[in-house]
């Protein structure tokens, strides 16, 4: 009989790790209360996630959202549960989801001095095929001691405190992207806690992969076109790139953190000013890539530069290794000037 591998009973959970972190950085603890509670309502998404066909959470409920998505179940139920857990965690005043028209105010009584931005459940198009789904968030800071309000949220990516992604895929994995760099954090059922699987996470100066949506080529810009001919077709006789794409950004982003390469949502003809929204797709993604070493760019300017104007902006972006992203980005601006 072969000996049982050790139980390591010093793990890093995310709670530790971010309660670390805080007193690191003398913090008021008000953050780590805010991830804690994040971190549960992930927890209750990913229990739903696993047993949505058995719970008849699949399926339509019966209503579109802000952005013209068909809500499924398991959306509404998402998001239910982040508003819940964010208000209740006295650590929010402004609250911006992709389910929602306008932002959310917390009451006076349960209001604390972040502002987070979400997708409760990205990807859901891909619920009922059992594809990999995700949550993504932003969190930051409420810059002026005004009233809360929407305009709170419309802040540059460079402000943010905190981002990051929940992955319910094999596994459930946590992507937290701080001002300390990229940390994973995978779940573990039998303890309900998310344990520091990979820290410090970089991503590759170069891959080869390319992730888009090729099914939209006819509506694509020039320069679009012009890059994924020089990735399929290499001049220097090297290999092409591999295609891949999920259809779920935090799956495609997630493999292209991972393995590097480069993820595209550009814009074209039938979405000109792009498909992912700002604030809680775009900003968060961009800000774990660059933590990780990676880019991310709208082709003509830094994603975490851009100032938004309204909190369901939509923005075409690319991202992922350093010098994939810088490559688009030239060929980008040279077809930009013409």
């Amino acid at each position: 009989m072969t000996d049982q591998a050790p139980f390591d009973t010093n793990v890093i959970t995310m709670t530790r790790f971010v309660m670390e972190e805080g007193i690191k950085a003398k913090g008021t603890g008000e953050l780590t209360q805010l991830l804690n509670s994040l971190c549960t309502a992930i927890k209750a998404i990913s229990s739903a996630v696993r047993k949505a066909g058995l719970a008849n959470l699949y399926g339509i409920a019966g209503s579109t959202n802000v952005t013209g998505d068909q809500v499924k179940k398991l959306d509404v139920l998402s998001n239910d549960l982040v508003i819940n857990m964010l208000k209740s965690s006295f650590s929010t005043c402004v609250l911006v989801s992709e389910e929602d028209q306008h932002a959310l105010i917390v009451d006076p009584e349960k209001r604390g001095k972040y502002i987070v931005c979400f997708d409760p459940l990205d990807g859901s198009s891909n619920i009922d095929c059992l594809a990999s789904i995700g949550t993504i968030f932003a969190i930051y800071k409420k810059a002026s001691n005004d009233e809360p309000s929407e305009k709170d949220a419309l802040q540059p990516g460079r402000n943010i405190v905190a981002a990051g992604y929940a992955l319910y895929g094999s596994a459930t994995m946590l992507v937290l992207a701080t001002e300390c760099g990229v940390n994973c954090f995978m779940l573990d059922p039998a303890i309900g806690e998310f344990i520091l699987v990979n820290q410090n996470v970089k991503v590759k100066p170069r891959g080869n992969i390319y992730s888009l949506n090729e099914g939209y080529e006819k509506y694509f810009d020039p320069a679009v076109t012009e890059y994924l001919h020089k990735k399929k077709f290499p001049e220097d006789g090297s290999s092409p790139y591999g295609g891949r794409y999920v259809g779920s950004m935090v799956a495609d982003v997630h493999r292209t953190l991972v393995y590097g390469g480069i993820f595209l949502y550009p814009a074209n003809t039938k979405s000109p000013k792009g498909k992912l929204r700002l604030l809680y797709e775009c900003n968060p993604m961009a800000y774990v890539m660059e933590k990780a070493g990676g880019m991310a760019t709208n082709g003509l300017e830094n994603v975490l530069d851009i100032v938004p104007e309204s909190i369901h902006q939509r923005m075409p972006i690319a991202l992922g290794s350093k010098e994939d992203v810088k490559e688009y980005t030239e060929i980008f601006k040279k077809h930009a000037k013409k």
